[in-house]
């Protein structure tokens, strides 16, 4: 599994964990030191604190709500410089 990209995901301005993009789809993991912090919390509902990666084949439904749309992920784009394909 080649990954192609990777986010750094922070829950209250702590590194919580990896979302890769690769070849086959998507992989989120929390951080294991992350985990081992006192009150540590779900990035979402959906991901509960786990040792094991999650796969999907699509982009996480949290993170893709995330994602802005219409004219906000033009402005997103432009000031990023992302490509449409991004």
């Amino acid at each position: 599994m080649n990954t192609m990209r990777t986010a750094y995901v922070y829950v209250r301005n702590i590194f919580a964990g990896t979302l890769c993009e690769t070849d086959e789809g998507y992989s989120f993991s929390y951080d294991e030191k992350y985990m081992q912090t006192d009150g540590a919390s779900v990035v979402s509902l959906t991901l509960p604190l786990t040792q094991q990666a999650y796969y999907s084949k699509t982009l996480f439904s949290f993170f893709d709500g995330l994602i802005p749309e219409g004219w906000l992920l033009d402005v997103v784009r432009r000031n990023w410089k992302l490509m449409k394909t991004h």
